[in-house]
């Protein structure tokens, strides 16, 4: 018998931006369900990625970041005849821009010595550039990829 269909969550734009991608990434770095806190955060590096880009639109910056970091191609672990196999897949639209958002925000929360909202700007502007700790995640997960090549064939 087949799953039901899940509803999935509408996630409601943010008023700043006007953006549902921003809105998620919010939702991202919030913790312990204190969202105004990260509004203010997300909100903070934005003010310090205008002043650093010298960029007018926070928002451009924070998109091409997002593809920046986004990979388009993952390893799954698969077990076939008791041995795991790490198998090169492509990753679906909606979950790359996910894990971009992840890498970013995990990358932000582990530098240390800065505010929050500096560190998420600094990330944000070093993804925008092709470089930090989350477009390096992106690379080390498609070398991954690129080296299971030959087990693309158990692919389900």
């Amino acid at each position: 018998m087949r799953r039901p269909i899940k509803n999935k969550h509408e996630v409601v734009s943010d008023s700043v931006y006007n953006s549902v991608k921003l809105s998620r990434f919010i939702n991202y770095v919030m913790v312990d369900g204190k969202k105004d806190v990260a509004r203010k955060v997300v909100y903070g590096a934005f003010e310090k990625i205008k002043e650093i880009t010298k960029n007018p639109n926070p928002l451009e910056v924070f998109d091409i970041a997002l593809k920046n970091a986004s990979p388009s191609v993952e390893v799954r672990s698969r077990r076939v005849g008791g041995a795991n196999y790490q198998v090169p897949r492509e990753v679906r639209a909606e979950r790359r821009i996910i894990l971009a958002m992840r890498w970013i925000v995990s990358a932000a929360r582990d530098r240390k010595g800065i505010s929050i909202s500096q560190a998420l700007a600094e990330e944000l502007i070093n993804a925008y550039n092709n470089e930090g700790s989350a477009v390096k995640k992106k690379e080390d997960t498609h070398k991954m990829a690129e080296s299971n090549k030959a087990f693309a064939h158990f692919a389900w």
